[in-house]
Formats: structure tokens, C-alpha cells, sequence
């Protein structure tokens, strides 16, 4: 391995491992040198049945999932790896459509790619998600939100209520964290995409809508009486 390739352990403590599945041996290929380059540590599986015995048998940081594969989609792939857990997720797709990126997103993605694709975009994606699944800087000073009952530990990227653990996924865990920096101010869906995935996504109102509609109910299986309050025509508050 040449100096290029080497490990930068001064951006993320140890080195992140990442796992890219895909159907076309080619795109892994591309995919894995970018990521090496990059200093990550990479695994490939063929097929979704490959990918999640590899979760279970290594420790993986990050998955790069393609959406469209025989016998067990990216989709499929990505409700087995919620059910257990909140492993960060980057879908690649081959059809830019709409609904391929609200599924995706409604399921728990924390972005996407569509092919074809620039390594470098998908390596600055990985790096964005993996910075805010670590307790990346965040946007707030405060290093703990308090709202009541809903407390948000941003160093350890953890959301409780009253003393219960709420398993958010990153996106989810950034709108609220939005939300609960002012309590009382109504926030847009423009505002609450930029919070949650950065300036320059194009993200429907309906995937905002449906991020919204899970953490609701997250909160609601820990013994909220939802917090967070429609303002139609507008977007969404945290209630005071």
C-alpha cells in the first residue's frame, strides 16, 4: 500500500471500516479504491445475504448499500439492518427516482448517491455521515439539550426521554436536535433539511414529512405526548 493509501487516523479516532455491497464487481472495485484511498478500511459483499452476515461478524462502521440487486434488494437489506440497529447507511441507485430516494430515506438511509457517480462525492458523503454518527461538531454550542423530559446529549449522539433510551437515526437525531435548539420557533422544511443533511440537498417535503412522523412515534413508544406540533402550512415546532 503507498503513502496515498494509508489510514488518516487523525480524522476519525481508529479507522472507520466500511462495508460496500453491490451486485457489479466493477463498481465495488471503484468504490473500495476510492474509500482505501481515502484511509478507510473496506469489505465487499455480492448480495444482501453476504452483507448482513458480515455485520454480524465484523465490526462495521458504515455500509454503502446499492439499492438494486437480485433476490434481496438494498431496501430489504436496509429493514433488516434498522430492525437491528442504527448502522449508518449510504444508498447508491441506479434510477434517480423520487420514490427510490424517499423508500431509502423513510427506512433510515442517512443519504444517498445515484449512479453514475463521482468517487470523491461518495467519499465526502461517507465522511459527513460518519462525522455526524460520532458526535461530530455540532451546531449548537450546548453540549446537551434539556426540554423537559427529552434530553439530547450531542458529544454521545444519544436522545432520552425521561431517562429512556430513543434509538434515532442520524437524520432523525439532527431534525430534533434543530427543533429542540429553539423550542418555539417554527422551522421550515427548507431550514430542516439544511440542519439535517447540509446546504444543497433535495429533499421533498414528504421525506421531511415522514422523518417527522418516525420520531414521533419513537417518542411516543418512550412515553411522549408528542412534543413536536404541526404548523400547517408552515413546518414544525417544538412545543414549549
Amino acid at each position: 500500500m503507498d503513502s496515498a493509501q494509508q489510514p488518516c487516523p487523525q480524522e476519525f479516532p481508529g479507522v472507520p471500516t466500511i462495508l460496500v455491497v453491490d451486485d457489479d464487481g466493477h463498481i465495488r472495485e471503484v468504490v473500495r479504491y476510492a474509500l482505501e484511498k481515502a484511509g478507510f478500511r473496506v469489505f465487499e459483499a455480492k448480495d444482501g445475504a453476504c452483507a448482513l452476515a458480515l455485520v454480524k461478524e465484523q465490526p462495521i462502521d458504515l455500509v454503502v448499500l446499492d439499492v438494486v440487486m437480485p433476490e434481496q434488494d438494498g431496501l430489504e437489506v436496509c429493514r433488516r439492518l434498522r430492525a437491528d440497529g442504527q448502522l449508518p447507511i449510504v444508498f447508491l441507485t441506479s434510477r434517480d427516482e423520487e420514490l427510490d430516494r424517499v423508500l431509502g430515506l423513510e427506512l433510515g438511509a442517512d443519504d444517498y448517491v445515484t449512479k453514475p457517480f463521482s468517487p470523491r462525492e461518495l467519499v465526502a458523503r461517507v465522511k459527513a455521515v460518519l462525522r455526524r454518527s460520532q458526535g461530530g461538531p455540532p451546531q449548537d454550542t450546548a453540549q446537551v439539550i434539556e426540554r423537559g423530559k427529552l434530553r439530547l446529549d450531542l458529544d454521545r449522539h444519544i436522545c432520552t426521554w425521561a431517562d429512556k433510551t430513543v434509538d434515532l437515526t442520524v437524520k432523525e437525531f439532527g431534525l430534533l436536535q434543530a427543533l429542540a435548539g429553539m423550542p418555539g420557533k417554527v422551522y421550515t422544511r427548507d431550514e430542516l433539511v439544511d440542519r439535517a443533511y447540509g446546504m444543497g440537498h433535495a429533499i421533498t417535503d414528504r421525506t421531511i414529512d415522514s422523518h417527522v412522523r418516525r420520531i414521533r412515534k419513537k417518542l411516543s413508544d418512550s412515553g411522549a405526548d408528542d412534543p413536536i406540533e404541526t404548523v400547517y402550512g408552515l413546518g414544525y415546532r417544538l412545543k414549549d
